[in-house]
């Protein structure tokens, strides 16, 4: 019985040994780390747009502006980590979903409440 555990000891399941595995090489992206926002409202710390539409399924959406999100097109929060490499200040679009207004009052909210639309 000892020998024929032994035997077994390197089975491969059918696979070649080791040896003779031709291994392809791998094809590599690099990705540089340069600033996505050149020039636009650099004055502020990250800019950060919303867009308030009344016709959505969730009440926020955040969409990926700086285009390295794993869960792209939707923001994961990887523009932080892209900010502090190259002192970009790039942030998410954020769709909002205004409940209980009419299309008709929006200019109405518009004119008298502009922080709403930040």
């Amino acid at each position: 019985m000892a020998s024929m555990a032994m035997a077994q000891v390197g089975f491969s399941f059918g696979r070649a040994p080791s040896s003779s595995v031709s291994v392809k090489p791998r094809r590599m992206v690099v990705v540089r780390a340069e600033t996505i926002n050149p020039d636009i409202r650099k004055t502020e710390d990250k800019v950060v747009d919303s867009v308030v539409v009344t016709e959505l399924a969730k009440p926020l959406t955040a969409y990926c502006r700086c285009w390295r999100s794993k869960t792209f097109p939707l923001c994961d929060g990887t523009h932080v980590k892209h900010n502090k490499a190259t002192g970009d200040n790039v942030g998410p679009l954020l769709v909002k979903k205004l409940q209980s207004l009419k299309a008709h009052n929006l200019s109405n909210l518009l004119e008298f409440h502009p922080s709403l639309f930040g």
